[in-house]
């Protein structure tokens, strides 16, 4: 490259053409992902006590219903990040909703409780791979909002979930709970749908030596953003800068030995282990939370007042759509203090705050203070584990992010499947006090590693390859 010419990275380049059309699309585009995934999640919350009256279940197996999903959650998460990687976001996108699609409408079908399991497993497999969305999307998006536009991404979740919730209310009473699976998987049909539309990651394709389809992908991208972006250089020539290492290596192709050798490389090993421990302790609190409010909300065999609002027969409903808009403060307040303070105190502060929520409900019996309290907790928490997955999104570099976090999402699957154990078992066995402080000493030790972050990922340029050396390319 000639020393004349000017030279720009590839964060350089998406930041030219800013936020626009595009940027709406890709927003709604991966937001459909998130909404689905959360849709078919959500509704194990109504469908298992259903089942259980219906098919004469015991709790152990209404609880494995939910344990199913993230069971089938613990290889798809590495399988989809590792496909991605390796073939592509789109690919893999499209995988990922193909599977959803069919194991869940197929589920709706199923005929004997056994048969359900095994369908709602291949779902989790599935749903586990929702984090390429949230890659894809990571990719076309400017450092200096990544973290605020990747929350609002995040909200999706929040409005399936808020969708769920309502779709149970208006289907299950009337046509069943086989309806309301089939109606819940028309999320993974429209991001189906849109895949089509939707262009390969430029990081990807930069990623892979694939010059030529990274500069048309970004030309498009200014072309629907009205923007003019590096036209005036070789195609080539345009995004490679001596001072960023963004230089594909000569064998860009990867083996899934190699690629999780790289994860535990010198430079990352720290890092990856931190992750695991908080996604395991963030999925183990958030659903276990979820879980103990339905549980709350349809027994009331050990003394306590159950009720937060609602008659008996719509007391889930409401508590549940109550707890996922209370969702959406905490999403605004992480919002507003992410890319000012960063992720690492965001994470701290948001972890603690959830502490102080729950410690009083060790002694509390008034359910409608319980509930309230549960609640508030579940906002903080929301928030603090949207933070963690957008911490984790920027420090993997392009070529391992994908796996890395099906990694963590996979390690994070055990502590959604621990969770029904306590949140169903103990609460419904009378022993509340046991659950809350079991959950509180899990988010202490997710604020202790927190602490241990090597840095923070505010306003860094995302990095593209892990050195052979061992050194990750953190600064320009």
């Amino acid at each position: 490259m000639g020393d004349d010419k000017p030279s720009y990275t590839l964060d350089e380049a998406i930041s030219e053409f800013g936020f626009g059309k595009f940027h709406v699309f890709a927003l709604f585009f991966a937001g459909i992902g998130y909404f689905s995934d959360a849709m078919e999640i959500s509704l194990l919350s109504f469908i298992g006590p259903v089942l259980r009256t219906e098919w004469s279940l015991s709790h152990t197996q209404e609880s494995l219903l939910t344990t199913a999903v993230f069971m089938g959650m613990l290889p798809g998460a590495f399988f989809w990040g590792y496909l991605s990687d390796t073939c592509g976001r789109k690919i893999g996108i499209r995988c990922v909703s193909t599977i959803v699609l069919g194991a869940g409408i197929l589920s709706a079908f199923s005929p004997n409780y056994t048969l359900l399991v095994i369908l709602r497993i291949a779902v989790g497999f599935g749903v586990s791979g929702g984090h390429v969305f949230l890659s894809w999307f990571l990719e076309f998006i400017p450092s200096s909002n990544r973290g605020s536009l990747t929350l609002v991404l995040i909200a999706s979740w929040v409005l399936g979930e808020a969708l769920e919730v309502s779709l149970a209310w208006a289907i299950m009473p009337r046509f069943g709970w086989r309806w309301l699976i089939i109606v819940s998987s028309f999320p993974a049909l429209t991001a189906l749908l849109l895949s089509g539309f939707a262009p390969e990651s430029p990081r990807y394709l930069f990623m892979k030596g694939r010059i030529h389809e990274t500069c048309e992908i970004l030309k498009n991208v200014a072309s629907i953003n009205g923007k003019e972006v590096l036209n005036h250089q070789p195609a080539s020539e345009s995004f490679i800068s001596e001072g960023n290492h963004l230089l594909p290596q000569k064998n860009t192709k990867t083996g899934c030995l190699e690629t999780i050798r790289q994860l535990f490389s010198a430079s990352l090993m720290k890092t990856t282990l931190l992750l695991w421990t908080m996604h395991f302790a963030y999925t183990f609190i958030y659903f276990g939370i979820q879980l103990m409010i339905s549980s709350l909300s349809s027994q009331n065999d050990c003394g306590v007042a159950n009720t937060l609002v609602g008659d008996k027969d719509d007391r889930l409903y409401v508590n549940t759509l109550i707890t996922c808009a209370a969702e959406l403060p905490g999403l605004i307040i992480a919002t507003l203090f992410i890319d000012s303070y960063g992720r690492k105190i965001c994470m701290e502060l948001l972890s603690l705050l959830t502490v102080i929520s729950i410690l009083p409900l060790v002694s509390l019996q008034n359910g409608a203070l319980i509930s309230a309290l549960l609640i508030i907790a579940r906002m903080f928490i929301s928030a603090a584990f949207s933070t963690l997955i957008i911490y984790a999104e920027e420090v993997y570099p392009t070529g391992v992010r994908a796996t890395g976090i099906g990694l963590m999402s996979a390690v994070g699957g055990f502590g959604g499947m621990v969770c029904p154990l306590v949140a169903i078992g103990l609460v419904r066995g009378c022993h509340l006090s046991i659950a809350i402080t079991l959950f509180a000493g899990v988010i202490v030790v997710s604020g202790v590693c927190v602490l241990l972050f090597p840095f923070e990922t505010k306003g860094r340029e995302l990095t593209d390859i892990v050195q052979k050396n061992d050194e990750v390319a953190v600064e320009n």
